[in-house]
């Protein structure tokens, strides 16, 4: 604590449980959906996916049961891209419960809601890491009271759904989400710099000293990264694309999401917030790290 309006820094241990207990809706469950992050998104050939393909039409691989026939083998086959993409719950909301079971792929009206019900839901993914991190006060209750109406949004009926207004929605998460993030990091020690929105593509990064360093919106792409303090860092949609997290340490980084760590490079040495897992494709992994109450279960 360094001051008025400081915080403690790290998660507390007691609010884990609470934390994954609000993340559970907004984890993917594939085999309550029926394959629409390979349906409804579009992409074109690229280091991320071997293929272009038109939005609303479905992936060559995807078979008749709504399952990725390429799953096992996503990178080798030229889709990170997939590997990355995460619908924080979406895709089992939008079929499960807004339809109530009936299959949005037979309207594309309907499909429109997924990617509508993916920012609510990535937004109160965030939101819920946020109430986890404050203490009782005003802020702590613009969040709730922001979180209360993001997940109100999320359960709505799908006209209600589709005129969600979500760049509005987006910033006005987002400046809310600046607030904690500001609140959260006065309190770290020694803290760095911020770097919000700088073009760091490839930069030479190894062994910096980036603790409690403001990256929102940073481009990391190809950074070296290897061995840095990232230790309460606010890495709020930092594109990490190719970054090399070999070694470092990201303990209590704030805002930081596993589709984040997939498109990066880590090995058994970056230190992760509890609440995240080790990627597959990383060298060494699972590494010793202990598992989480809040990894995900793989697709």
């Amino acid at each position: 604590m360094s001051g008025p309006g400081a915080y403690p820094v790290p998660v507390p241990d007691r609010a884990t449980a609470g934390l994954a207990a609000a993340r559970r809706e907004l984890t993917a469950d594939c085999s309550r959906c029926v394959g629409l992050c390979c349906v409804v998104p579009g992409f074109v050939a690229s280091a991320d996916f071997a293929v272009d393909k038109p939005a609303g039409t479905p992936c060559r691989h995807l078979r008749a049961d709504a399952r990725c026939g390429i799953h096992d083998d996503l990178r080798g086959r030229g889709f990170p891209g997939c590997v990355v993409f995460d619908c924080f719950g979406a895709g089992q909301q939008l079929t499960q419960v807004t339809l109530a079971g009936h299959d949005p792929r037979a309207d594309p009206a309907t499909a429109t809601l997924f990617p509508v019900l993916r920012q609510v839901g990535e937004l109160r993914w965030h939101l819920a890491e946020a109430l986890a991190r404050l203490p009782a006060g005003p802020l702590r209750d613009e969040v709730a009271a922001a979180e209360a109406r993001a997940r109100q949004l999320g359960g709505a009926a799908p006209a209600e759904i589709a005129a969600v207004d979500t760049a509005g929605l987006r910033r006005d998460v987002g400046d809310l989400l600046g607030r904690v993030s500001e609140a959260v990091r006065a309190g770290v020690p020694g803290r760095a710099r911020d770097r919000r929105n700088a073009d760091l593509v490839g930069a030479a990064l190894r062994g910096a000293r980036l603790r409690g360093a403001g990256l929102r919106g940073a481009c990391l792409i190809g950074a070296d990264l290897r061995d840095a303090d990232l230790r309460q860092a606010d890495l709020l949609g930092a594109d990490l694309r190719g970054a090399d997290l070999r070694g470092a340490d990201l303990g209590g980084a704030l805002f930081l999401t596993q589709p984040q760590l997939e498109a990066a490079r880590g090995d058994a040495a970056t230190r992760l917030p509890d609440w995240l897992r080790r990627p597959a494709h990383w060298v060494g992994a699972p590494g010793r790290r202990r598992r989480s109450p809040l990894d995900r279960q793989p697709r």
